[in-house]
């Protein structure tokens, strides 16, 4: 007996093989109303149709997520820019030879900090091991920006402990490609922050924020927001390097002018070893 087939199925195949024909010509796509409204890139890039954007850019990472089995993540943030401390010798090494003064002292700066890269390796593969023999609504998976740097790092110890880890990139002009840690199946790309960030949190357990900058920042005051507000639920919030933070953030000025309260403190923890991370989130959750 023939196998019936699925008349939706095959018309979703049909519309996406169209522009797929269309796109491997090299032709230039041009407006077409009798193309199928979900099956035109023209159409789905206008501006009044941002909003079908952000409800498909929610929705995939989302069912993908599910499909996997991953419903409770521990987010790590920090620089893209820090390198293993194998790769930071080889940058200094290049860029002495090049001889250009300014090469040199920048990449001298970021190997003094590979040893950030390091620990956040170390941290997610403390979160994987952990992860390694419990049931799938207990696990706990590494989740990062999936770039370089920090978010490479945890995404790897995670990989190396044998463990599943999400990364969730943002499409950046500057931003290199996403890392070799993540399996393709679990490394999407973002065109609008506000959907990465609001993926960030919506299985988040805990948050460990390493050294960086601005993009670092602004995802560290962003949960801190959020929770002080009492948007999200009270979730372990833990910045890895005392030392940098503490130089970059003077919190207790901010008590002293009234503008947050002597509790609000409490909202985030430092911390400097790996171990001593994963042991308050463990501590948290009493796992």
């Amino acid at each position: 007996m023939e196998q019936k087939q699925d008349l939706s199925v095959s018309r979703l195949a049909n519309a996406w093989a169209a522009l797929q024909a269309h796109a491997s010509e090299g032709n230039p796509l041009e407006a077409d109303a009798s193309r199928l409204a979900f099956a035109d890139p023209e159409f789905l890039l206008r501006r009044e149709t941002r909003g079908i954007r952000f409800q498909l850019e929610l929705l995939k990472p989302d069912l993908e997520q599910q499909a996997h089995g991953i419903e409770n993540t521990v987010v790590v943030f920090g620089s893209a820019r820090f390198r293993s401390e194998e790769d930071s010798a080889l940058m200094v090494a290049e860029a002495e030879a090049g001889g250009d003064p300014e090469v040199i002292d920048r990449a001298k700066k970021l190997a003094r900090n590979a040893h950030y890269y390091e620990s956040a390796r170390a941290f997610g593969k403390l979160v994987a091991q952990y992860s390694s023999d419990k049931p799938p609504e207990t696990k706990l998976f590494i989740c990062t920006g999936g770039g370089p740097g920090i978010m490479q790092a945890a995404n790897r110890g995670a990989h190396e402990a044998g463990g599943l880890s999400v990364g969730l990139a943002i499409v950046l002009p500057m931003e290199e490609a996403a890392n070799p840690y993540v399996p393709p199946e679990l490394s999407f790309k973002f065109h609008y922050f506000a959907l990465r960030k609001m993926h960030f949190m919506m299985r988040a357990k805990a948050l460990v924020v390493f050294p960086g900058g601005f993009g670092t920042l602004d995802e560290l005051f962003e949960v801190i927001t959020l929770v002080q507000t009492r948007k999200a639920k009270p979730v372990p919030i833990i910045l890895f390097g005392s030392s940098y933070w503490k130089r970059l953030l003077n919190t207790e000025m901010l008590v002293e002018e009234g503008v947050i309260s002597a509790n609000d403190l409490k909202l985030f923890q430092y911390v400097d070893d790996p171990q001593v991370a994963w042991d308050l989130i463990k501590d948290f959750y009493r796992l």
